[in-house]
């Protein structure tokens, strides 16, 4: 295999004080690189190396010595390139982020192998030429729109998978809701797990899993029927957001799942979705090392949703 067989290598050099330090510690401790990563870097010709050698990782440096790994390209051969339009909001050479719109899910699942976000983004990248698996960091609702990470190396992937896992990395979401929250702002400390009777859905249940949601009230729309809250997310369970707000009494407007018990009205209508946006991300970049944020304008159909609240209380 040749360097064109691999993403942009990453270097460390050895310092007096680890003169003698085995190569896997060097990369743990300068890179945080997993143990499960240096086991497919062994795999190739290139994937280890120390001054341009390839060694083991278990074989000491001497100080001065340029500890390199090279990860080897791969492609998302089971995931179909299509012509989808992608809103892309950030890209370098080792992350792509993307403004996802409502109705589109990202990863292919069982029934729906294609339009999908991933879809989408291997054919972006297919026309430019670059070979990259689709890697998202996390997820969004079909019905939900916003920001979405895409790793473009194993490397990337990892080190963001554990700044996810340690709530290092700060998601922010938009909800329109019925009702407001009381207190204005505060926290939901409540347990998730599916629904016993009704299996696709969640419910808080106190044998559920640790699930956190931060909210603060931006708006209260006319005599308190509606009101737009801002979130931020400890814990990342499926339908967080939807299931805590329903707890405490404030649904999304547009959602059909977890709806208000009276039923949908008006304001669901023209929300046409469940009104939930994420609309920030802030994470310290895997390779730079400098700690970044992006955001995301509420779409479209949202700000219909906005204007109508907002008429409604004049």
């Amino acid at each position: 295999m040749s360097e064109q067989d691999y993403y942009a290598p990453l270097s460390v050099t050895a310092t007096e004080r680890e003169d003698g330090m085995q190569v896997r510690t060097i990369l743990e401790r300068k890179l945080g690189v997993s143990r499960k990563l240096l086991s497919r870097l062994k795999l190739t010709e290139l994937g280890l190396t120390v001054n341009g050698n390839r060694v083991y990782t278990s074989d000491r440096v001497h100080a001065g010595d340029v500890v390199t790994i090279r990860m080897e390209k791969e492609r998302s051969d089971d995931i179909l390139p299509e012509p989808i339009p992608i809103d892309i909001v950030f890209e370098d050479g080792d992350l792509l982020i993307v403004n996802k719109p409502a109705g589109l899910i990202v990863h292919p699942t069982h029934g729906h192998y294609t339009g999908t976000l991933a879809n989408g983004v291997v054919h972006y990248w297919a026309e430019r030429g670059e070979i990259v698996r689709f890697r998202p960091i996390h997820r969004l609702d079909e019905h939900t729109s916003g920001l979405v990470v895409i790793a473009k190396t194993p490397y990337v992937h990892q080190q963001l998978s554990e700044q996810l896992q340690a709530d290092e990395i700060e998601k922010r979401y938009l909800a329109f809701v019925h009702h407001h929250p009381v207190p204005h702002a505060g926290t939901v400390n409540g347990p998730i797990d599916r629904d016993p009777e009704r299996p696709h859905l969640r419910i808080v249940t106190p044998d559920g899993y640790a699930s956190v949601t931060h909210y603060e009230t931006a708006v209260v729309y006319g005599d308190g029927k509606a009101s737009c809250v801002r979130l931020k997310l400890e814990t990342g369970r499926t339908h967080q957001i939807r299931v805590h707000m329903k707890h405490i009494g404030c649904p999304l407007i547009g959602d059909e799942m977890y709806g208000p018990e009276e039923g949908l009205g008006e304001a669901d209508e023209v929300a046409g979705r469940q009104a939930l946006h994420a609309e920030s991300i802030a994470f310290t970049h895997p390779i730079t090392r400098e700690r970044m944020k992006w955001t995301a304008s509420l779409p479209d159909d949202l700000r219909r949703l906005e204007l109508f609240l907002q008429e409604g209380t004049n």
